[in-house]
C-alpha cells in the first residue's frame, strides 16, 4: 500500500527480494506510481485497494499515517496480516481504532521501528534489562525535515514528536522500564525536549529534532545508574541489516499466527505516550 520514496526504497524492495514473501501487488492514489513500483518488482498495480486485499495474505503500509489508519482497519476486516508504520495514525483515535480492529478480528500485525530489528538494539535491550536504571539521557537527531525524500508534507506538518518520537519512547520504554507519564517543551517542528517519568521511579530525557545539519541521522541513549554506564548509539548500524530480519519475522508471524515483534497494541500505547506529549505542548 503506497508507491512513494520510502514504499519504493524498502517496503517494495525487501518483500520482492524473498525469500520468505513475494510481492504480489502495489496499490496507490496515484495509479501511475504505483504502476512504476510494482513493474519494477515483476508485480501487478492493483486497480483499487480492494482489490489488493483480494491479492495478498498481508499489507504492508508504506503511507502517512492518516491514510494508514482507515485502511488499515478495512484490511483487518478482511483478515489480512498488517505490516504497519509508526505512528499508527495521527490522532490517539486513530491509532485505537486500528489496534481494535486487530484485536476484533484476530490477524497478525507487526510494526516498522526499523532499529529493534537489529541485532545491536536487542543486544542492548539484554543487557538494559539486567541494569537498575535511575536515569537516561536520549536524543533522536536529522536534517532529513530540511529537504529530501524524508520531508514529506505530514513529517513538516506535525513535525519530530510523531515521527521520530515513537522510535525513542519505544527504545526508552523497553530499556528502563514502561514510561508512566510524559511531558514536553519546544516546537515539534524545530526540536522537542521530552522528559518520561517510568514505572521504576526513573526519569529519562529525550530530544528530537528532524532539522539539524548533521552528517548523519544520531540516535543515542544513555542509561545511568549503580553499575557502569550503557551506551546505544546507532553510529556505525547498518539498518539494511534489519530489513531482512524484519521480513522473515514478519513472514513467519504471518504463518504462524504468532507476532515476535512489536505490534498494533504495542504502536497504541506509544500512542498514548506521544499524545501526552502533545498534550504538555499545548499547554
Amino acid at each position: 500500500m503506497g508507491a512513494g520514496p520510502w514504499a519504493r526504497t524498502m517496503h517494495a524492495r525487501i518483500l520482492a527480494a524473498g525469500p520468505e514473501t513475494t510481492l504480489a501487488a502495489v496499490w496507490a492514489r496515484r495509479p501511475e506510481a504505483a504502476q512504476e513500483t510494482a513493474a519494477a518488482h515483476g508485480a501487478q498495480a492493483a486497480a483499487s485497494f480492494d482489490q489488493l486485499l483480494d491479492s495478498c495474505e498481508a499489507v504492508a503500509f508504506a503511507v502517512p499515517p492518516s491514510v494508514q489508519a482507515g485502511l488499515a482497519v478495512r484490511a483487518a476486516a478482511a483478515g489480512r496480516a498488517l505490516l504497519l508504520e509508526k505512528p499508527l495514525g495521527v490522532e490517539l483515535a486513530d491509532a485505537r481504532a486500528v489496534a481494535d480492529a486487530v484485536a476484533e478480528h484476530g490477524v497478525v500485525s507487526q510494526l516498522v521501528l526499523t532499529k529493534r530489528y537489529h541485532p545491536v538494539t536487542r543486544a542492548f535491550l539484554a543487557e538494559a534489562a539486567t541494569r537498575d536504571t535511575v536515569g537516561a539521557r536520549s536524543c533522536y537527531l536529522h536534517g532529513a525535515f530540511l529537504g529530501g525524500d524524508q520531508a514529506t508534507a505530514w513529517r513538516l506538518e506535525h513535525g519530530a514528536l510523531l515521527d521520530l518520537g515513537p522510535h525513542l519512547l519505544d527504545l526508552l520504554d523497553a530499556a528502563v522500564s514502561p514510561i508512566v507519564s510524559v511531558r514536553a517543551t519546544g516546537d515539534p517542528r524545530r526540536w522537542t525536549e521530552l522528559t518520561c517519568t517510568h514505572e521504576s521511579g526513573a526519569v529519562s530525557q529525550a530530544s528530537l529534532s528532524g532539522t539539524v545539519r548533521l552528517p548523519r541521522a544520531r540516535t543515542r541513549i544513555e542509561l545511568f545508574g549503580s553499575s557502569e554506564e550503557l551506551v546505544y548509539d546507532t553510529e556505525g548500524i547498518d539498518h539494511e541489516e534489519c530489513w531482512p530480519v524484519l521480513r522473515e519475522e514478519f513472514a513467519t508471524a504471518v504463518r504462524t499466527g504468532v507476532t515476535r515483534g512489536p505490534d498494533a497494541a504495542r504502536g497504541l500505547r506509544l500512542q498514548e505516550l506521544l499524545d501526552q506529549a502533545a498534550r504538555s505542548l499545548k499547554g
